[in-house]
């Protein structure tokens, strides 16, 4: 009868281990996330809304731009044509 003991036991201790490492990865993952976040806001970096607000801002003064150089070769062939 020692035989099935000796295997629960074994089954027990494995099952133990398994759960020590669970919890293991679970604070070794939290502690990279938390350094990884530090790292992060150390590097000033934006967000992507306000990365967002400034890619509108470029192409509407892109588009504005365009709107303007279209008018001023207007006015240059209005004047040319005075």
């Amino acid at each position: 009868m020692q035989g099935p003991r000796i295997f629960d036991d074994v089954a027990r201790v494995a099952q133990g281990a398994v759960g020590a490492a669970s919890g293991l990865r679970t604070e070794v993952e939290a502690l990279v996330r938390q350094r990884m976040e530090r790292h992060i806001d150390k590097m000033n970096l934006v967000t992507r809304e306000e990365f967002e607000v400034v890619k509108a801002m470029a192409e509407r003064a892109r588009e504005e731009n365009e709107i303007l150089k279209q008018r001023l070769a207007e006015l240059e062939q209005n004047v040319q044509n005075s």
